[in-house]
């Protein structure tokens, strides 16, 4: 179900999501280009943390241009060490949750993500600098065969590795197909996998221009022990859990 807006919060609306992006271009080309310059000096967690101050940055201007708010639950879920290890697997509905995922966790993530988007001027450019996991979907066995090496790597030094399951970003009240690699992962590591869903198009709708104010729910569920499980039947219950929250959550979007 959509929102029903009136021509002037549509006016508006438009206005500030124009002012978000280009505020967004002209932060990130001097914010990649010193990131570029000064990643061969730095630590892999230093050049990690100098990419996510430009997230800080443009989801603060997200909040104070657009009018989005985060509400987040469930943090106690995550692990509480530096050596604690997770697999993320996360409801995706819009850019919003790439942005914030980084900039609302206390650990490093590693993304898991198509290697086309390293070729994006300056913003892909500076993810190529970030130890990330960042795949050819046109090899699929050498993909999740690097996606299981990288990960069990940067697992085994306190790396949260996060994935979308859905693989693409779904409309408001839809779910994808929830495919297994993540939970594939976490069984070959033993690593737990948790749950987030994440409530983005209410705001931020899929491969929308316009965005409009509200508050954007980021549910952490419980940590689920992958070891001695089957990918599938673990992913059907990160799927259950995560689709019972997105209707608890905005049932407006699930009315029907």
């Amino acid at each position: 179900m959509k929102n029903q807006h009136t021509r002037l919060e549509t006016l508006e609306a438009t206005i500030r999501s124009l002012l978000h992006g280009l505020f967004m271009v002209v932060t990130v080309i001097p914010w990649a280009m010193g990131v570029l310059v000064s990643a061969p000096f730095l630590s892999a967690n230093q050049v990690y943390w100098l990419c996510v101050g430009w997230l800080r940055i443009a989801v603060t201007s997200g909040c104070f241009l657009l009018g989005i708010k985060n509400r987040v639950t469930g943090m106690e879920h995550l692990p509480q060490t530096e050596e604690g290890q997770a697999i993320l697997l996360v409801k995706h509905q819009s850019t919003w949750e790439t942005f914030c995922m980084p900039t609302l966790m206390p650990h490093p993530l590693a993304y898991v993500f198509k290697r086309e988007l390293l070729f994006v001027p300056f913003f892909g450019w500076a993810m190529a600098r970030m130890d990330m996991i960042h795949i050819d979907r046109s090899k699929r066995s050498q993909a999740f065969a690097k996606v299981v090496e990288q990960g069990r790597r940067l697992l085994s030094r306190g790396t949260w590795v996060i994935m979308f399951p859905e693989g693409t970003r779904i409309p408001r009240g839809a779910a994808g197909v929830y495919k297994t690699g993540g939970t594939k992962l976490a069984v070959q590591t033993g690593a737990p996998v948790i749950p987030v869903a994440v409530t983005s198009a209410k705001c931020w709708p899929r491969k929308a221009l316009i965005k409009y104010p509200g508050t954007v729910d980021f549910i952490i569920g419980p940590p689920i022990p992958s070891q001695g499980r089957e990918p599938a039947e673990l992913m059907e219950e990160v799927e259950a859990w995560i689709e019972a929250q997105m209707r608890e959550s905005d049932p407006e979007a699930y009315a029907r």
